[in-house]
């Protein structure tokens, strides 16, 4: 499956490929079947990219991101996603959209401290438990945040929420009714992953 507005441009980038082959058959020219294997590896890379696998969504407080968790608090967690990582971000608990406020800002490695002042979409979310506070944060590379939600919407637990393009972050920061159980380092993948358990 691929990610929510992705197809459009899946479809834009066959053209180059399809224009190289056509010069290729036309002129008998080896340069062009060259360009026209270079532009389908960059196909292939975007398409897995932009892949959006189905997932059995855990018990619990589940994580909103693949990647690898790179830091923890007693009431937050990141999760950083290397360019290799599904970037469709899930809603960690069910209930209703209150804001979502995008922050301009800097572009420093998703992975390095200097993240949190990066470009940013913040996403409140009004639980039966509490306040839950989804931050997708963009990386060196990632320049677009592109949200699946609006401001009033409804949503459920495990239900796709948005995704960062190329590279990026995503911290959750959880009510005193929540307990984290992940630990720095560990591996989790979007609404699989169970995270946190309520009080």
């Amino acid at each position: 499956m691929i990610a929510e507005g992705a197809g459009k441009l899946l479809m834009l980038m066959m053209f180059p490929s399809l224009i190289s082959l056509l010069l290729f058959i036309y002129t008998g020219n080896s340069f062009f079947i060259s360009l026209c294997l270079l532009f389908l590896a960059l196909l292939l890379f975007t398409a897995c990219f932009f892949r959006d696998p189905k997932r059995d969504i855990a018990e619990g407080i589940v994580c909103p991101a693949d990647g690898k968790v790179v830091k923890v608090t007693p009431r937050s967690f990141d999760v950083f996603m290397s360019v290799t990582n599904v970037h469709v971000n899930r809603s960690p608990v069910s209930g209703r959209v209150i804001s979502i406020t995008h922050y301009p800002g800097k572009h420093s490695p998703a992975y390095s401290d200097e993240a949190v002042k990066n470009e940013r979409l913040e996403l409140v979310l009004e639980s039966s438990q509490g306040v839950v506070r989804i931050i997708q944060i963009a990386g060196i590379f990632a320049r677009r945040i592109v949200p699946y939600v609006s401001k009033g919407d409804k949503i459920k637990k495990g239900q796709r929420i948005g995704m960062i393009r190329f590279g990026s972050r995503v911290r959750v920061e959880l009510p005193s009714s929540a307990s984290i159980v992940v630990n720095e380092g560990d591996i989790v993948r979007a609404g699989e992953t169970k995270v946190g358990v309520w009080s």
